[in-house]
This record gives C-alpha cells, structure tokens and sequence, in this order.
C-alpha cells in the first residue's frame, strides 16, 4: 500500500466538515486532495505533504513532525510535509486542513 487509505479518508473528512468539495487525484505515489483544481495536500507512504503557501510556511515548519517537503532532491518551499500522519488527533489534522484552505483559498480556480 503505498499510502494510508484511514488517513485519506480523515484527511478529506476533515477538508469537507469546511465546506471544501475535495477531488481525489492519485499524487505522489499516494493520494492528493485538489481543491478548485489547486493541490491542497496528500498523503503517500508514512507521511502528508501540505500547501501552506509562502506566508505560512516558516510557521508551518515549526509545527511538532513538520519538516521540509522534497521529492525530488529539490525543497518545494511553500510545502511541509509531517512525518507520521496517521497518529495526529483529529484537532492536529483539522489543523493543517485549515492551514492549507486558508493558502488554497487565494488561488484561482484551475480551469478544467
């Protein structure tokens, strides 16, 4: 399994309790939720990769298990990624749906 399938279901019950309408886009090896065409965040393996955009990723990455996202030996700032998702209370992981609707929130829709 290459990703969570309990994480992605608490992950996408966490965006739509905010009145998002999450797509499900495999990503990443794993699962990620776009929002208005915009990737919001994703799990793959053991961990979840969030877009919290440039304003809120200093704060971001000071959070407990939150580190810099690369995938492909570049930092994608803009991007955490947790380690260990799986164990988040529920108010961690409606924390970081916040945090990544507040960004996705001042993108524009892709169009389709």
């Amino acid at each position: 399994m290459a990703y969570n399938p309990d994480l992605a279901d608490r992950m996408e019950t966490q965006l739509r309790a905010r009145g998002a309408e999450p797509v499900r886009k495999a990503m990443f090896g794993g699962i990620a939720f776009l929002i208005n065409g915009n990737m919001s965040y994703g799990t793959s393996r053991d961990e979840m990769h969030v877009r919290v955009g440039p304003d809120g990723y200093e704060d971001a990455l000071a959070q407990p298990n939150a580190g810099v996202m690369d995938m492909t030996g570049r930092v994608m700032k803009g991007w955490v990624t947790i380690a260990g998702p799986a164990d988040l209370s529920d108010d961690e992981l409606a924390d970081w749906a916040g945090r990544t609707l507040d960004f996705v929130a001042t993108l524009p829709p892709k169009k389709k």
